[in-house]
């Protein structure tokens, strides 16, 4: 096969990048991840501070990735598109990273429930916008032999942040005298100010990368050798006839999609079952609408748009794609039901408290911050022999292991009355972490074409969103039909669910 060139007809080696190169351009994530280790760690703590009930938790959860859901292609799409003095990706740190850090300052004085879960949703959609670019800035930046090396630098940056991140409030309280209780419906000082040093830390760690870090011209982009390889795996350009055979089909299914989404809403409102089902319901419904509209814009000869260029391209993902995604969507409903769950089911199984007022519940809260600074550094010391155990073994033979390790660690929460324990089984679930948070972008990265780069990790985000939308949408209907709402269940859901992923990552062809 004849090689493709550049439009300037140059064809060339990417680049390797030093140690402390690759070190700045993931620096970032160790902000955001204070943002969002602070949001898993004591969002429900503050929810339930504000009044809410423990089966009501998980609806408050669900407007956040929701908002994720749709920002995230888009961001992707346009950081793709993107080219400024900034570079292509770095503008979008830098937006999401000033959001987030007012969010991280305004979210623990909220006076009132609505508006705390109001603030979730604006500080979750805020650190989406910077980390999803994150993921497509190390295919970007990165030859193939390095990016197992970049995704596990940046997992040692977000369990490094973390691990501070999650054990702010218990340091806070015990090392530095600040108030770990206040008077009920009040969120305690030792929290506020956790989330104030949190947003301090995002911003500044973002900027270090926006300012320490390079990005490649979309010229250099296209005369790279690799990247031109992996374009001609790109679904050809369709011709008007194809738009619009395309676009019927689109209609059909969208049709089919949205009548199904119906008529399960129409048994729900005969059955009078939980309101978190109808959010699942509801995003059925607007996927088969989603889906009508671009078949529609297609059929009538308007397809050159985002909008249809995002949803064709969605149906058009990479296979090794559409195989990850389920390895994805059941790891991260494990990691979903732990960080919904986690502050409920300690506090009540392990401590035997459930008055949010009561020292011995915020004593719980508290150890629950220090039980997630330890998976978080667990990941963060084990990310960098992920590369060494993918190496012995495959990268796919990897992941397993480390998802059948976090499994263990959720499951053995039910057996453990003595809190202390709790750290063990953290410790399996800080390795099942680490690889979550490299192994499949690894994988993922070689078959993607680097001009659609952001859009499809924007994408894959989907697989993270997804699960959070269905956990928050049934796992206290679940807690509360079969299980007295007693939270520690929703632990051994999670384990079986790291299971399944841990099967299904050997369906997964990997083409590194």
């Amino acid at each position: 096969m004849k090689q493709e060139t550049s439009p300037s007809g140059s064809v060339r080696q990417k680049p390797k990048l030093t140690f402390w190169q690759i070190w700045n351009m993931s620096f970032g994530f160790l902000g955001i991840q204070f943002g969002f280790a602070l949001q898993n760690a004591n969002v429900s703590r503050i929810f339930e501070t504000l009044g809410a009930k423990v089966e009501d938790i998980p609806i408050l959860w669900v407007a956040a990735p929701v908002t994720g859901l749709i920002i995230q292609p888009i961001i992707g799409y346009l950081s793709d598109r993107t080219w400024n003095r900034l570079g292509r990706r770095r503008p979008y740190f830098l937006v999401g990273a000033i959001l987030a850090s007012t969010a991280l300052f305004i979210m623990p004085n909220s006076p009132v429930l609505w508006v705390a879960a109001g603030m979730l949703w604006i500080m979750d959609a805020s650190i989406n916008i910077s980390m999803e670019p994150f993921r497509a800035f190390v295919g970007d930046n990165l030859t193939s032999d390095q990016r197992t090396t970049g995704f596990a630098m940046q997992s040692f940056f977000i369990g490094t942040g973390a691990v501070v991140a999650s054990m702010l409030p218990y340091m806070l309280a015990n090392w530095f005298g600040v108030s770990n209780t206040a008077a009920p419906h009040i969120v305690p000082d030792s929290v506020k100010w956790s989330f104030y040093l949190g947003g301090a830390v995002f911003f500044i760690a973002v900027l270090w990368t926006i300012i320490r870090s390079h990005e490649y011209s979309p010229e250099e982009m296209a005369s790279f050798e690799e990247n031109q390889k992996r374009e001609i795996t790109m679904q050809p350009t369709r011709t008007p006839g194809e738009f619009e055979t395309n676009g019927k089909r689109q209609v059909k299914r969208g049709v089919v999609i949205f009548l199904a989404g119906f008529v399960l809403f129409s048994s729900l409102v005969q059955q009078g079952l939980e309101k978190e089902l109808y959010i699942l319901v509801g995003g059925i419904m607007l996927l088969g609408i989603l889906l009508i509209i671009s078949g529609l814009l297609q059929r009538y000869g308007r397809f050159n748009n985002g909008f249809v260029t995002i949803v064709n391209d969605f149906q058009d993902m990479p296979t090794t794609m559409k195989q990850l995604a389920w390895v994805q969507f059941f790891s991260w409903f494990a990691l979903f039901a732990m960080w919904i769950y986690t502050t409920s089911a300690v506090t009540s199984h392990v401590f035997g408290a459930t008055d949010t007022a009561s020292d011995l519940y915020n004593q719980g809260a508290n150890w629950v911050g220090v039980c997630f600074a330890v998976y978080n550094g667990v990941a963060a010391l084990i990310a960098f022999l992920l590369p060494i155990l993918a190496k012995r073994t495959s990268r796919r033979a990897a992941h397993a292991i480390c998802l059948i390790a976090g499994a263990l660690g959720l499951l053995s929460v039910f057996v453990i009355k003595d809190y202390h324990w709790l750290l063990a089984s953290m410790l399996g679930i800080g390795i099942a972490w680490a690889s979550i948070l490299s192994m499949p972008y690894a994988i993922l990265t070689g078959s993607l074409p680097a001009s659609k780069m952001g859009y499809y990790m924007g994408v894959f985000n989907f697989f993270i969103v997804i699960p959070q939308i269905i956990a928050a949408s049934i796992l206290g209907f679940l807690l509360s039909q079969f299980f007295e709402s007693q939270a520690i269940y929703a632990m051994l859901l999670g384990g079986a669910s790291f299971i399944l992923a841990a099967i299904l990552v050997f369906r997964v062809e990997d083409k590194g």
